[in-house]
């Protein structure tokens, strides 16, 4: 197994959680969609490491969705 816990997901989808839980209700989907979208922006530039052997996932993810995941470092 190349990604063997969920942890790091967990704390995104905690993040993203508080996210959503402290604005309250949108006035769109398209509204939601682009809080979610900076939420991510901004989690993901806290990150200081990629994930333990990523560069192996990637590849087989490249592998399983072919056009719909790009190789892009």
């Amino acid at each position: 197994k190349i990604i063997y816990t969920t942890n790091a997901i967990e704390s995104l989808h905690s993040q993203v959680r508080k996210t959503i839980r402290n604005k309250g209700h949108f006035p769109s989907d398209d509204a939601a969609t682009k809080l979610i979208y900076l939420a991510l922006r901004q989690i993901e530039a806290k990150w200081k490491r990629p994930p333990k052997e990523w560069h192996a996932a990637k590849s087989q993810l490249a592998i399983q969705f072919g056009e719909r995941f790009t190789l892009e470092d």
